[in-house]
């Protein structure tokens, strides 16, 4: 490996501020190498700091090792470094000249699979790492599944250690095959298949000479043009009410804003919207962005929203297009991944937290549970434990406008939380999976909810 060069010089503000970002999480096997391609991406792409650097190499001498661990860059936990595995979700922000990046390196093991769904639930693409000398595993199966549950859009196969099975294309050509037509199964929109030697830095940032002939894009190159859909112009467009802003000067008497961040799609001045749970509806009169009037508004933006009438709207409303307004229900079934130590269990009381608003909600049923190394169906668990992946029927307190999570990966996710602590409990995508198990008869009788 040879020693660093001089520091790229920084991006500039206008730079940064005229590239996208793209989110994008990385899952692997133990001793796949995913730390060392986070790490080798992280140090090939100048994206590490000098000190950061000698602090990897003098951790790498103490270890015997003659060259810089680059998985050390990730693993930042004793235990992991101590294991030489990933346990917790490692965070890396860097940025090229075009384009910004937010990296959740994440677990491999089974037993933290609710790491990967946290790392993965944000992201716009997953890295999942393939070891050549093994194939496609029970854990790489297990690692397309979760993306698929999430509907990660861009799935990225790399094929690593290429140099320890002699730079073959017959190796890499299986194994990319093997995995592809696994996720086209699951659903998975779009799979690119990349050799790689993260170790020797084959195809990570610099092309191969090892592997002529591969003709594809580098993982750096790959990450730099994947298309990301970040304004979501055609979606559902949802506005959640984080605040209402009045503040009642002389200067502004009678201002009355709702502000909140975009989820989805795009609002206009003078479009017809309606608030929800209410059904209230009225027109949008005009949109702040940065204290600044703006015709138009659309996904990730925070703005402040000024309507026509002046109607009941509080903190936990949605706003949408009365067009294309979701419907509103009290009876939520959705597939979740357990989070917490402490079981889920059929009649549960939790808390149900959807956008900005939390309501008091009792888990029905759990009709099945996920096994995700065969993608079989365990049919009515009774509970699910750490790690667990399921189906289940929520009842809430107050009706929810709810969008299935394949339309809409923010407004059709929620989060369970335990009253008691605050504890978040469960994740859960509203609506099917790709496994969804067959409608279960549900034969007790609802007279005995309490709302």
């Amino acid at each position: 490996m040879t020693s660093t060069t001089e520091p790229a010089e920084p991006l500039s503000v206008e730079q940064l501020t005229a590239t996208t970002l793209l989110r994008f999480a990385t899952a692997g096997s133990v001793d796949d190498g995913k730390s060392t391609l986070v790490g080798r991406l992280l140090h090939d792409s100048k994206s590490i700091l000098t000190d950061q650097l000698e602090a990897v190499e003098h951790a790498s001498r103490n270890r015997g090792q003659d060259t810089p661990d680059l998985a050390l860059l990730t693993d930042g936990l004793r235990a992991e470094r101590e294991q030489g595995i990933t346990i917790d979700v490692a965070y890396r922000y860097f940025a090229t000249a075009r384009r910004r990046f937010i990296l959740a390196d994440t677990p491999g093991h089974v037993q933290y699979t609710r790491n990967m769904v946290t790392g993965a639930s944000t992201a716009d693409l997953a890295v999942v790492l393939v070891d050549a000398r093994n194939g496609v595993i029970e854990q790489t199966r297990r690692h397309a599944a979760v993306a698929a549950l999430l509907r990660v859009p861009h799935v990225v196969l790399a094929v690593n250690k290429m140099d320890l099975v002699d730079y073959r294309e017959s190796v890499f050509a299986a194994i990319a095959e093997e995995f592809t037509a696994y996720a086209l199964e699951l659903g998975v929109p779009e799979i690119t298949a990349i050799p790689i030697s993260a170790l020797a830095g084959d195809n990570v940032v610099d092309a191969s000479a090892n592997m002529d002939w591969y003709g594809g894009p580098t993982v750096l190159e790959h990450l730099e043009t994947v298309p990301v859909s970040h304004d979501l112009a055609h979606c559902h467009a949802r506005l959640p009410v984080q605040y209402v802003i009045r503040p009642q000067s002389a200067e502004h008497p009678d201002y009355r804003g709702y502000a909140g961040q975009i989820a989805a799609g795009t609002f206009r001045v003078g479009e017809q919207v309606t608030v929800l749970p209410s059904g209230r509806t009225t027109t949008i009169s005009g949109i702040d962005l940065l204290g600044t009037p703006v015709d138009a508004a659309w996904t990730t933006q925070s703005v402040t929203v000024l309507l026509a009438d002046d109607i009941d709207v509080s903190r936990g409303d949605l706003l949408v297009p009365s067009k294309d307004a979701p419907p509103t229900t009290q009876d939520v079934e959705a597939t979740v991944c357990h989070v917490a130590d402490e079981p889920l269990t059929v009649g549960h009381r939790v808390l149900l937290k959807h956008g900005t608003r939390t309501v008091k909600a009792i888990v029905k049923d759990i009709p099945s549970r996920l096994t995700l190394d065969d993608l079989s169906l365990h049919p009515h668990p009774g509970r699910l434990v750490a790690n667990d992946i399921g189906r289940v029927k929520i009842r809430t307190a107050e009706p929810l406008p709810l969008d299935s999570y394949a339309d809409s990966r923010r407004t059709g996710a929620f989060i369970l939380i335990d009253p008691a602590d605050g504890t978040t409990l469960t994740a859960g995508m509203v609506g099917e999976s790709f496994a969804a198990p067959q409608p279960v008869k549900d034969e007790s009788d609802d007279d005995g909810w309490d709302f």
